[in-house]
C-alpha cells in the first residue's frame, strides 16, 4: 500500500505556500540527534518552574489581530514550545500516521501533485522532523488493519466522508472492519488528533440540524466529542481561550483568524474546551448561536483524543501559531506530555447545545 514518509532530524528551509511543494522520500534515515525538547518517546510533566515562565511569558502579551497572527515570526514556535517541559529518559521515537483521504470534500490544503506531498502533509512531517516523532503520510484506506495500526502510537486525521466507502479521491477505501480496529486501537491507548475536516468524516443518522441521541451517534463521532454541521463563508473571527495552561497555549492570548469556520453539534459531554468560537459579528446563520467549542481534548477510554476546528486555509497550516496548537495537542496525544482535561463543557459554553436556525425548506 503506498504512503509517504519523511524521517529526519535535519534542519530544513522555511515552506512557501506559494511555491511548488518537494517530494518526499521513501525514507531519509536520520543520523543527527532530534531538534527541541518535544522529542518523542519522552514523557514530560509540568513543574512550578515552567508555570512560572509560562507566566513571565505571557506577561505583557497582546491581544492578537488578523495582521499579528500572519505576521508572526517563526521563531515563535521554536523558543516558546521546548520550554513548556522537562524530558524523562525514554528516547523511543513516537511514530504518527497522517491520513488524509477524502471520500468527499477534498481540501485544497490536503491536495497532492504528483508524488509530492500535500501542503499540511509537508507542514506535518516537517514538525515530525523538528520535534523528533515519525511521520508517515497516506491516503491509502488499506493500512487500517490490525498488523499495519500497531506500528503507530498516534493518528492524525484531515479527512471528510465515509472512508469505508469509493469515491471523493478514487483512493482506496478503509475495509469495513478497519473502522472498528481503529477505534479499538484508540480506546486501547493510541492517541487521535483531528484537524478541520476531521469532524466531517463517519456521519451520524438523523437531521443534520439536530444534536442526536447517544444511540443515533456514528462510533467515530463519539469517539472524536463532535460534528460538523455545515459552515459559512470564510471570515475574521475570535478564538478565545479558555485552558491557557494546555499543551500549546502558553504564552498565547485570544486571536483573531481569517478561516473557514465550522458550525458543530453532538458535543461529548465529557470535552476539556480549549478554544471557544465565538460567534459574536460573525455573519451567516450558521453562527446565530450561543459560543461553542472550537478545539478540546478528551480521554477515550485509555486514548487521548484532540480536536481543533481549525486548518482549512494553507496560510493557516504555515502560520507557526496553528502550528503550537497543533504541536500541544499531538505531544498530548502520543503521551509525551500530561495535562488536566477535566470536563468543562457546561462551565465556559453553557448554551453550546443550542442549534443554529435550520436552513428554508427548499422549494
Amino acid at each position: 500500500m503506498p504512503s509517504m514518509r519523511l524521517r529526519s532530524s535535519r534542519e530544513r528551509e522555511p515552506i512557501n505556500p506559494s511555491s511548488p511543494l518537494p517530494p518526499c522520500p521513501a525514507e531519509i534515515p536520520s543520523d543527527t540527534p532530534a531538534g527541541g525538547m518535544v522529542a518523542a518517546g519522552r514523557a514530560v510533566t509540568y513543574t512550578d518552574a515552567n508555570r512560572h515562565a509560562h507566566r513571565v511569558l505571557q506577561k505583557g502579551a497582546p491581544m492578537l489581530n488578523r495582521r499579528q497572527w500572519l505576521g508572526t515570526s517563526a521563531g515563535l514556535l521554536g523558543s516558546l514550545f521546548p520550554l513548556h517541559w522537562t524530558a524523562a529518559a525514554d528516547q523511543r521515537k513516537k511514530r504518527v500516521l497522517m491520513f488524509t483521504r477524502s471520500q468527499g470534500f477534498e481540501h485544497s490544503c490536503i491536495r497532492r501533485s504528483g508524488n509530492q506531498l500535500s501542503h499540511a502533509e509537508t507542514i506535518v512531517t516537517e514538525l515530525g522532523a523538528k520535534h523528533g516523532f515519525d511521520v508517515t503520510c497516506t491516503k491509502d484506506g488499506r493500512v487500517f488493519i490490525p498488523e499495519e495500526l500497531t506500528k503507530f502510537d498516534a493518528f492524525l486525521f484531515v479527512t471528510t466522508g465515509d472512508l469505508t466507502k469509493e469515491g471523493g479521491d478514487k483512493q482506496p477505501p478503509m475495509p469495513v472492519e478497519g473502522k472498528k480496529v481503529f477505534l479499538d486501537a484508540i480506546a486501547n491507548g493510541k492517541g487521535f488528533v483531528g484537524c478541520h475536516c476531521a469532524s466531517d468524516t463517519f456521519h451520524s443518522r438523523g437531521d443534520r440540524f439536530q444534536n442526536q441521541t447517544s444511540d443515533d451517534l456514528d462510533a467515530y463521532i463519539a469517539m472524536l466529542g463532535g460534528e460538523f454541521i455545515r459552515h459559512g463563508a470564510q471570515q475574521k473571527a475570535w478564538m478565545r481561550i479558555v485552558d491557557p495552561h494546555f499543551p500549546g497555549l502558553q504564552g498565547l492570548k485570544d486571536f483573531e483568524l481569517h478561516e473557514e469556520w465550522y458550525s458543530l453539534k453532538n458535543f461529548a459531554p465529557d470535552l476539556h474546551v480549549i478554544l471557544v468560537q465565538d460567534t459574536k459579528g460573525m455573519t451567516g446563520s450558521d453562527y446565530s448561536r450561543p459560543n461553542y467549542p472550537a478545539t478540546w481534548a478528551r480521554r477515550h477510554g485509555r486514548g487521548r483524543v484532540f480536536y481543533t476546528s481549525m486548518g482549512h486555509r494553507e496560510d493557516v497550516w504555515s502560520n507557526t501559531i496553528f502550528q503550537q496548537i497543533l504541536l500541544g495537542g499531538l505531544s498530548w496525544a502520543l503521551g509525551n506530555v500530561e495535562a488536566d482535561v477535566t470536563p468543562n463543557l457546561k462551565a465556559v459554553t453553557p448554551e453550546a447545545m443550542r442549534m443554529p436556525p435550520p436552513p428554508p425548506p427548499k422549494k
